[in-house]
């Protein structure tokens, strides 16, 4: 059997895991190794690993590696404590195979570990541009470090060409996220309301944001713009994500406590949804607002706006469905009413998401099991361009 090492740090990453590693557990040559690290295991974030338990699978192994600090200092300490521990397990369980996706920092630790321990990377949603983060530049780097890519729209299939892979080693698959909408049976409104224990009888607004980590001293103002704006909009209630372990992340979710705790009856926060809760919010609400990843590749499923805040997300493919803005009140408020213009007019019915693909986790696991049977070639040759064609 095929030893497939699957590793997650976050809850969102896990939701959009969650089909191939339901396939690759299922799969009689395969044997699925689960390894747990990050948020998962932090009590600030949710322990999100319990999450992981309650769905019926079994973890491999836990690499504690978050420290409680979101500094620059903090966060390279992470990668460092990550490294080493992703070394010792890779040496404990020999995988045939890495699958990682995305751009966090949890991941460049596992893929640097993985890469010296001669194991072979899949890497899932490489190409993509997020120029507002470093994780534009360690997505990049994954990618010079796997050796089968796995793309979310031929765009970015064409960009991890242009980064140098061999063409047909780089697989156009669609979006995973986008793939658990189509299969997940979602709760009711009344269910979704008894989950998270708030009543949803008015229009609400799902607010996700992130630091935006390459510019400095930035979050506490912008998050303060949002948190004006919304305070103007008394029609909606809101439904907070809290913001993941980033650079000044806790700046973000120190001041959503201090919001809800004054807006008891029209707000509420959740460290973790958890990916059923997360997806029936997203069908029952009006919009999103934010700068979260999820607006512009899932939510467009909903037929719903992305108010998207600054440039977090820029570079990124999006479809007719996001409005991009500044971080200013004036700016968000003028989008806000955008999207409540979209919805009146329901122009957004028809819309197709451009991150769709077709059977996506089945495809992945297909390519990894056809990869893994014609035997490992560890060698990789850079691919030039043909700039004249």
């Amino acid at each position: 059997m095929k030893k497939i090492c699957v590793v997650t740090g976050t809850r969102a990453e896990y939701g959009l895991l969650k089909p191939l590693i339901e396939k690759i557990n299922n799969d009689k040559d395969m044997e699925l190794q689960l390894v747990v690290t990050g948020m998962h295991l932090s009590p600030e974030f949710g322990l999100t690993y319990q999450e992981i338990v309650q769905d019926g699978f079994e973890i491999t192994e836990r690499n504690e590696m978050l420290l409680s600090s979101d500094t620059p200092n903090g966060i390279t300490k992470s990668v460092g404590l990550g490294t080493i521990g992703f070394a010792e397990i890779f040496t404990r369980i020999v995988p045939n195979m890495l699958v990682i996706l995305g751009d966090r920092y949890e991941m460049l630790a596992a893929a640097t570990a993985a890469m010296i321990h001669r194991i072979p990377i899949a890497h899932i949603h490489g190409g993509e541009l997020t120029e507002g983060v470093i994780d534009e530049s360690i997505r990049h780097a994954l990618t010079k470090m796997s050796i089968l890519h796995f793309t979310s729209t031929e765009k970015y299939r064409n960009r991890v060409i242009q980064l140098g892979e061999q063409p047909d080693r780089v697989f156009c698959v669609g979006a995973l996220g986008v793939e658990n909408i189509k299969r997940q049976t979602l709760m009711s409104k009344k269910e979704l309301e008894n989950s998270i224990c708030f009543k949803l009888d008015k229009p609400y607004i799902l607010v996700t944001f992130h630091p935006i980590t390459l510019e400095d001293n930035t979050v506490k103002k912008q998050f303060e713009d949002l948190l004006e704006t919304l305070d103007s909009i008394k029609d909606y209630r809101i439904v907070f994500t809290k913001a993941n372990a980033d650079t000044d992340g806790r700046i973000i979710n120190q001041k959503i406590d201090a919001y809800v705790s004054k807006n008891k009856n029209r707000a509420v926060a959740f460290a973790s949804l958890g990916m059923v809760r997360y997806l029936s919010a997203l069908q029952y609400c009006d919009m999103v607002v934010g700068n979260s990843s999820s607006g512009i590749i899932e939510v467009p499923s909903f037929h719903i706006p992305t108010v998207n805040i600054g440039d977090r997300q820029k570079g990124r493919v999006r479809g007719k469905s996001v409005i991009d803005c500044a971080c200013t009140p004036k700016e968000i408020t003028n989008a806000i009413r955008i999207a409540q213009m979209m919805n009146r007019s329901n122009t957004l019915k028809n819309e197709d998401n451009p991150y769709e693909g077709k059977n996506t986790s089945e495809t992945i696991l297909s390519v990894i099991r056809k990869y893994l049977e014609s035997g490992v070639d560890l060698k990789k040759h850079f691919y030039d361009v043909n700039w004249r064609s």
